[in-house]
């Protein structure tokens, strides 16, 4: 039995309302701090969760909402520039979508709603400044002067967190990809709209750009895109641009691409267009805990948006991380294990990340190269067997936290 009986959470966007469903599910009063001022406040981006994030939010009964404001992907498709089929992953007439595409500011308001329909408070306009830990407590301090206190304190503040700086101040800071981020809906076609791609979603290696987009069944194309640009730019710096400026950009990266990019690019409203700047990723960060303070989801490792799998990571945290709370007596002693359970698996993926972002940036010669090796590779990469490790993780909530299980999952 766990002597931890209440619990901070710091961070409502993905991680922090799954944290505290979790803490409680596990018997532990968590309420839930917020600095912006209500749920997904200016975050609108697409973000996909993978099946195993999906199995993740099933323990605690959550999947089936995501899922009502979710789009099935059934399959990704990639592509030359030239429009040459290289791969597909998944889309087999008995297999399971790959990905549920959201848009982020809805799934964080759907587990809002949920979090406080389950009794967990939450409160906003609350930004972190100072924390106090005591020994046998931690204290949160807050920009507006008011405090909290409680047994533990759990960081879900993302990947600029002020969590991880407070127990860590030298801990690694966020690094750019070198690519620039765009995304959004494109109007339908001319002369009834293009023909949906019945849930597969596209993905172009371009001459100069990373195109993707998915026609919905309903004509809109929701897209993104990855553009190398000499100096990557903050959020701030790419929205100053304005979206004229970026669509410019666009079209001229994609003007020489034999796909579907340029039409659906030359149909984008500038009203619609999101700018996101530089993308960035986390790597594993050294310190994933100190005393009685705990970091989850992108606060503690942020792999980049190429692995598909930022919410997922954060969802599967939360979860190992009740686990060890309600089965090791202490909080050291949980958090040790958490980590030994995590960091491996964190770690591989945010490797795999890194090299998908180095092909989305390939050269001229590295992209003939890519090309012609692609179809090859992909085609092992994608046997089933070589993504369970992945998309078919699996956590069993009942099972109590033990040896065996972090030996096999720790590599110790």
């Amino acid at each position: 039995m766990t002597e931890v009986r209440t619990a901070l959470v710091v961070g409502g966007g993905i991680a922090g309302p799954v944290a505290a469903m979790a803490l409680r599910r596990a018997g532990i009063e968590a309420s839930l701090y917020e600095a912006h001022t209500g749920p997904g406040i200016g975050l609108g981006g697409m973000i996909g969760i993978a099946p195993n994030g999906m199995n993740a939010l099933g323990l605690l009964g959550l999947d089936d909402a995501v899922r009502d404001i979710a789009t099935p992907i059934s399959s990704f498709v990639m592509q030359s520039w030239t429009g040459k089929r290289l791969a597909q992953f998944g889309g087999g007439p008995a297999d399971p979508p790959i990905a549920q595409m959201v848009w982020r500011d809805e799934v964080q308001k759907v587990l809002a709603d949920e979090a406080a329909s389950r009794g967990v408070k939450t409160s906003y306009g609350k930004r972190l400044v100072r924390l106090q830990d005591t020994g046998a407590g931690i204290t949160a301090l807050f920009a507006d002067g008011s405090r909290a206190g409680a047994d533990i304190l759990v960081g879900a503040d993302g990947i600029r967190s002020m969590v991880r700086s407070l127990i860590d101040p030298s801990a690694p800071q966020p690094q750019r990809t070198g690519l620039n981020a765009l995304a959004g809906f494109a109007a339908t076609a001319a002369g009834g709209g293009r023909v949906s791609t019945g849930g597969s979603m596209y993905m172009t290696q371009g001459k100069r750009a990373f195109f993707s987009y998915q026609v919905l069944d309903d004509g809109r194309v929701g897209w993104f895109a990855n553009m190398t640009q000499p100096r990557p730019m903050s959020s701030a710096e790419a929205v100053a641009m304005g979206a004229d400026k970026w669509l410019s950009l666009l079209r001229e990266a994609v003007a020489d691409d034999r796909t579907a990019a340029p039409d659906i690019v030359r149909r984008i409203d500038p009203a619609d267009l999101l700018i996101f700047g530089a993308l960035e990723y986390l790597p594993p960060v050294p310190h994933w805990h100190r005393g009685r303070v705990v970091l989850v989801g992108e606060a503690l490792n942020a792999p980049s948006n190429s692995s598909g799998q930022g919410a997922s990571q954060a969802v599967e945290d939360a979860i190992q991380l009740a686990r060890c709370l309600r089965d090791l007596p202490d909080a050291a002693g949980a958090f040790s294990a958490y980590e030994q359970l995590r960091r491996n698996r964190r770690t591989r993926i945010t490797e795999e990340a890194e090299h998908r972002n180095q092909n989305k940036a390939a050269g001229p010669i590295a992209r003939v190269l890519r090309d012609m090796t692609m179809p090859m590779v992909m085609k092992i990469l994608t046997k089933p067997e070589k993504q369970a490790w992945l998309a078919g993780y699996q956590i069993d909530w009942d099972a109590k936290v033990g040896p065996e299980e972090i030996r096999a999952l720790s590599g110790k």
